[in-house]
């Protein structure tokens, strides 16, 4: 091996011996692939050979076996003439023309010998290339140059290795292949070789006795391959691997935290595959119905939700088009309440025929309001008193608009109740909408003032004046985001023609429900039919946090008759609209598309928080639209028919869920 000629002389001869049983090893493969009547002279060198097999197996001749030999399985191999053959392998049909034909047998040399040459061609050749390539580093020779040797030598590593890779260990294949199942097998090795050679005697071709039911019945085709695994509506199943069957050991154990695995897997999906397993064996619970595929996880981490396992999906219906201050708007809504986005489209259809809405918005401001404690109340009343005092806003103003760009301070509302004190920051926030940017500023102005008062205490940046999340009079009076009068008058026709129903009758149920009936309930901003089934279902559709429904559904519902008592006039007034283009769930894709399909996706280039006070404008639009098509849906005594016919299923609840 160590002399250049030797080796030329060597590859020269062993790379065509190679290429030409690599082209054999090909055709073995499409024969396992390809009917045997297909595989025929025209397409294939082996035919002869296979030919040449089957009439060997043609002269087979087996006299029936004594009946005496296993008397149980003896039914299993004959039945009487009247009943057809029945093989003991019901997974698996074997034909005369191939039961004893294996890809392997188209070698022209014996298995053993094939793999044999092509170890020894590998090794050679990566001998070969690495003395050569050692002595070209010795002399400095670039490794790009190439001689006709080394050509020869690669091309031999390449073909041994793709035999190697593709078809070494072709007998222990089949074998894992062909292998049937344990409770198949009742019988030894030697009466299923009995069994294979009576069903050729049976099928061939001279006279049989009267006694002897000849006739060989249809096999079934073959069963089809089911896996373990349910797959739902063909989509890709998460594949977990042995590495990832460890770590699902280890959090299932405990010693592997949940919420750690994102960052030492560095593959959110990966992650949350592995969590979902994990979930359910720790639950003994299936969470078949939940997605996981389809789903950017990468977009969530570190912002939207912590430890996925999946997402829900909530359907997206569009209202409109919603005609408000001279521009129409396509609502999106994701509901799963029937018989919402069809009434909201209908409230929708009688503002655009009579003219569209005005809507107007009345401040802008995001508030905190953060709880300190002094010593004694006086001080807490000193603080209010210099917090109050105008000519130390501008000072108190500059610090907190360290904090962004776009938060810049509106004022400061105090409240005090004993030794504690609240303090009520309300600030602009540009397109987002910004609790944690008034939460910087107002931390900001906190550690301002331990320099003038250094006995305050602060309990907490959040004392609940603020107020979030919650029904709160401050809120309601004061306002908190987006503050939107929306107004519409509707033409007596569209009243009666789309509305089905009178002026009249609106006017009266408005005043007896909205305003009546809430005050007598002691609401609390709710002077509405069904605000926050709107602001809900635009919210999540929307990306907007949906717990901030609560303050955002505030509305107070007018109606009266306008010029003669012939038309409707409308109006929602809503006092505190949190919502923002840019952050949170707005930068989902989702979420990002229905931003998008009413012109606010992102913050606004031509001014600062544009978007996001049109986006408020359009959520008050679109409360319009549902309060008025509900309101004529009860004066018209429709809502029970309506909801039968949009909010009812006419499914099988049952048999869908099983």
């Amino acid at each position: 091996m160590h002399c250049p000629r030797a080796q030329y002389c060597l590859f020269s001869l062993t790379c065509p011996l190679s290429y030409f049983i690599l082209l054999h090893a090909l055709s073995v493969l499409l024969s396992t692939h390809v009917p045997p009547y297909i595989y025929s002279s025209a397409t294939s060198p082996f035919s002869t050979q296979l030919n040449l097999l089957k009439q060997n197996r043609n002269r087979f001749s087996l006299s029936p076996l004594p009946s005496h030999k296993h008397p149980s399985k003896m039914g299993a191999r004959r039945r009487s003439s009247t009943k057809p053959v029945q093989s003991l392998k019901p997974t698996k049909t074997v034909s005369v023309d191939e039961d004893l034909t294996k890809a392997s047998d188209a070698f022209p040399l014996p298995l053993h010998l094939s793999n044999a040459v092509f170890f020894t061609l590998f090794f050679s050749a990566v001998y070969f290339l690495l003395s050569h390539w050692r002595e070209k580093i010795r002399t400095s020779t670039p490794l790009s140059v190439v001689t006709f040797s080394e050509i020869i030598a690669i091309l031999a590593f390449v073909a041994s290795f793709i035999y190697l890779l593709g078809f070494f260990g072709i007998d222990f294949v089949q074998s894992l292949i062909l292998r049937p199942q344990t409770e198949v097998w009742n019988a030894e090795d030697d009466d299923e070789v009995a069994d294979v050679l009576l069903r050729k005697e049976d099928a061939r071709k001279v006279p049989c006795g009267q006694a002897l039911d000849c006739s060989l019945p249809p096999l079934p085709p073959p069963a089809p391959i089911v896996t373990v695994q349910k797959v739902l509506d063909e989509k890709p199943a998460t594949v977990l691997t042995e590495e990832d069957e460890e770590i699902i050991k280890s959090v299932v154990a405990g010693t592997t935290p949940s919420y750690s695995l994102e960052p030492k897997l560095g593959d959110c999906k990966r992650a949350a595959a592995i969590r979902r397993e994990a979930l359910q064996r720790l639950t003994g619970k299936s969470l078949e119905g939940l997605p996981l595929d389809g789903f950017d996880y990468e977009s969530i981490l570190g912002q939207c939700c912590e430890m996925p396992v999946g997402y829900v999906q909530i359907p997206v219906g569009i209202a409109g088009p919603l005609l408000i201050n001279g521009r129409e708007y396509s609502v999106p809504m994701a509901t799963t309440e029937g018989c919402l986005v069809a009434s909201t489209n209908r409230g929708c259809k009688a503002i655009h025929l009579s003219g569209g809405a005005t809507s107007t918005l009345l401040r802008d401001g995001m508030t905190r309001a953060p709880v300190v404690r002094f010593g004694t109340a006086k001080r807490a009343a000193d603080l209010k008193l210099y917090l109050e005092d105008p000519d130390n806003f501008d000072t108190l103003a500059v610090v907190f608009n360290r904090s962004s760009r776009f938060g810049r301070l509106q004022g400061i509302k105090c409240a005090i109740a004993g030794k504690n004190l609240y303090l009520r920051f309300t600030c602009t926030t540009g397109d987002a909408m910004g609790m944690n940017m008034v939460s910087k500023g107002v931390q900001n102005v906190l550690d301002f003032l331990q320099t003038d008062f250094p006995d305050m205490d602060v309990m907490g940046i959040s004392g609940n004046f603020c107020s979030d999340k919650k029904p709160a009079a401050v809120n309601w009076i004061e306002g908190r985001g987006k503050s939107v009068v929306c107004e519409a008058i509707i033409k007596g026709d569209v009243v009666r023609k789309v509305l089905k129903t009178t002026v009249e009758s609106l006017v009266e149920l408005n005043m007896l429900k909205n305003l009546t009936g809430s005050a007598m309930a002691g609401a609390l901003g709710g002077f509405n039919a069904h605000a926050s089934n709107i602001v809900t279902a635009v919210y999540i559709a929307t990306g907007q946090d949906p717990a901030q429904n609560v303050e955002s559904s505030h509305c107070i519902t007018m109606m009266e008759a306008v010029n003669d008592g012939k038309d409707l006039h409308i109006s929602v007034t809503m006092p505190s609209i949190e919502v923002g283009t840019v952050g949170g769930g707005t930068q989902l894709a989702s979420q990002s598309a229905c931003l998008n399909l009413l012109g606010v996706k992102g913050a606004s280039k031509e001014s600062a928080g544009a978007n996001s006070r049109m986006l408020a404008t359009v959520v008050a639009g679109a409360v319009l639209a549902g309060e008025l098509s509900l309101m004529s849906a009860l004066a018209a005594g429709q809502l029970v028919k309506s909801h039968m016919k949009y909010n009812r299923s006419n499914k099988d609840v049952s048999k869908a869920s099983s």
